[in-house]
This record gives C-alpha cells, sequence and structure tokens, in this order.
C-alpha cells in the first residue's frame, strides 16, 4: 500500500479512536466507509480479489470501479483504532456495480450496513457531490434527544443545537435530517437517509444514532462532535434546573453574513 492510502488509513484509525473513547462506540457499534480510489496507484487498483465476489441489491453504478476502506462487521472501533487491516477492509466495485470483491490482505467481511453505505454513496457522487466519507455512530446525548417526540423534528432540534453555542451553526450549516425509526442495516434505512442527504449531511436515525457525509473523515467526526456539545450544553442546563435560553434569532442570523453561511429558512 502506498504511503498516501496509509496515511489515510491512520486518519480512519485515529477518528475510530475517537470515537470509542467518546463512548460512542459500543461493542461493534458504529461503522466507517472511506472512497480510497483517488489514493491509489492504477496498479493498486487492480490487485486481486482474495475471496468470491459479494452480490448487491441495487446496481451501484455511480461507484463501478471503486474501491472504498469499510469497517469489518462485527468489529470493535476500539480494534480499528489498533489496527485497521485487521478489522476492516479494502473492496473493490464491480464494474457493473452489482457486486463487491475484498481486494485486502485478509478477508474481513465488512460491515453489515456495507448497503446502505455503498446506497449513500451512490446516490451522492451521482449527484456531483464529492462526498468520501459515510460514518455512523452512537453519540449518547444526541440519541437520547432523540427518544423525545417534540424534538424530533428537523427544524426543531436544528434550531435547539444551533442555539446552544455558535460554532455549532458553523461547524453543522445545513442543519440535521431525521429519520424516524427503521431496522439497522435495511435498505429501507438507507432510502430514508439519502432523502435526507438531499438537504443534509448530518442525519439523526430515531432512537438509533448519528450518520455524517462528507470529503474529510476529520470533518464529519467533527461534525458529529459540536452536536453532541451543543447537546451536552443543553441537558446540563436541563439538569441544573432551568432551560437554556440559547441564541436568539438574531444572533444566529447574524453568524450568516460573518461565515458565509447559507441561511435556511
Amino acid at each position: 500500500m502506498n504511503e498516501v492510502l496509509m496515511r489515510e488509513i491512520a486518519r480512519i484509525a485515529e477518528v475510530a479512536g475517537y470515537l470509542w473513547a467518546k463512548g460512542w462506540a459500543e461493542r461493534n457499534g458504529g461503522n466507517i466507509s472511506v472512497n480510497v480510489t483517488a489514493l491509489m496507484s492504477e496498479e493498486e487498483k487492480k490487485r486481486p480479489a482474495i475471496a468470491p465476489a459479494v452480490s448487491l441489491p441495487e446496481a451501484m453504478t455511480a461507484l463501478a470501479g471503486h474501491i472504498f476502506y469499510v469497517t469489518g462487521t462485527g468489529k470493535r472501533m476500539r480494534y480499528v483504532a489498533q489496527a485497521p487491516f485487521a478489522n476492516g477492509s479494502l473492496i473493490r466495485i464491480a464494474d457493473d456495480g452489482l457486486s463487491y470483491e475484498i481486494i485486502a490482505e485478509e478477508a474481513i467481511a465488512p460491515t453489515s450496513e456495507l448497503p446502505s453505505h455503498l446506497l449513500m454513496h451512490n446516490y451522492l457522487r451521482a449527484k456531483g457531490r464529492d462526498n468520501k466519507v459515510v460514518l455512523h455512530t452512537h453519540p449518547t446525548d444526541l440519541i437520547g434527544m432523540t427518544h423525545c417526540k417534540p424534538l424530533i423534528q428537523s427544524e426543531v432540534i436544528t434550531r435547539l443545537l444551533w442555539s446552544m453555542i455558535p460554532e455549532c451553526r458553523i461547524i453543522v450549516p445545513k442543519g440535521i435530517g431525521i429519520v424516524p425509526y427503521e431496522i439497522p442495516g435495511t435498505v429501507e434505512l438507507a432510502h430514508a437517509t439519502i432523502k435526507q442527504l438531499e438537504k443534509h449531511d448530518v442525519v439523526f436515525w430515531e432512537k438509533h444514532g448519528i450518520l455524517a457525509v462528507g470529503e474529510d473523515i476529520i470533518e464529519c467526526f467533527d461534525a458529529i462532535d459540536t452536536l453532541g456539545k451543543s447537546a451536552q450544553i443543553y441537558f446540563s442546563a436541563r439538569m441544573a434546573g432551568y432551560e437554556p435560553e440559547g441564541m436568539t434569532d438574531e444572533q444566529l442570523d447574524g453568524l450568516v453574513p460573518a461565515f458565509g453561511l447559507d441561511k435556511i429558512e
């Protein structure tokens, strides 16, 4: 593996360690997929498969020939951080987009949510969005908020979390999408998430977890981490016995020209 690719794998391992340290990755909770095609030489892209091809539920035509690092099924983030290739895999999508094959040195089966990840990658690439990363994790405070029915509306939870700290409005400028509860790992969950990705880069899965997409894995982590800080501020105020005032609409709107943000009506 070339040095550029290995640096990216090291960054993935770094984030996996953060997820575990934050308490967001209990047992084998969460998963990561990163499109590493552009980091590989033409020779590396042609590495032979080490296991039979695996069919995909739908044709991923926008991903034909693309290569991904994907965390492994049943693997712990704490171990991904220590040994990413023993707890994750490199996979190559077939030219017809209907299957994938493992081209790593070890035959580590990808996360069970791989079809969901690939459907999202396929959608984003087909739309011309250069989002190489899909990161899913289980932040305690944010999941807690999705158990409160009045909060799980996109406009409501976005406004609440934005208002806790200015950086949240800046770092998560597109707000938050909401997907009502679906069984984890299903195509239905993937399609519901894709609908939210039309407008958002971060999506909350009710009573399950959070998903972020982006060009850089550190930036995806930072978006979720910032939302988590806002949730902590909110809960800290509530536990102290008062409803946090939050930033006013005028204060939030003031960030738009100051940081070149798009105003969401």
